[in-house]
């Protein structure tokens, strides 16, 4: 299991083990190179993920997932925001991004 103390030490990790895309969030994909790629739900899998939470303030709760799609023979990192400050997203997003 991954400890990270900083959101920076987490994605230097992830790109040491060959994370290097960057994906964006949409509503019902991910994207990487300037939306050159979208991916759907069942088109990435979560291979691991980390959740830095801050009890004392809630804009300090990210997570950060390490994500494949072979597909793309693509992998990647994707930040994001949960609780109060979580984006809107299709359910099939939602299952994807799942905590499992």
């Amino acid at each position: 299991m991954d400890n990270f103390n900083t959101l920076i030490d987490a994605i230097a990790q992830y790109r040491k083990e060959g994370y290097v895309e960057d994906f964006n969030l949409r509503q019902n994909c991910l994207e990487c190179r300037n939306g050159a790629f979208r991916i759907f739900h069942n088109e990435f899998r979560i291979d691991k993920f980390y959740r830095f939470d801050q009890d004392t303030d809630p804009a300090d709760q990210t997570i950060i997932y390490a994500i494949s799609s072979p597909k793309y023979d693509l992998k990647g990192i994707l930040i994001n925001a949960y609780g109060v400050y979580s984006e809107p997203l299709t359910d099939e997003m939602v299952s994807a991004l799942a905590m499992k």
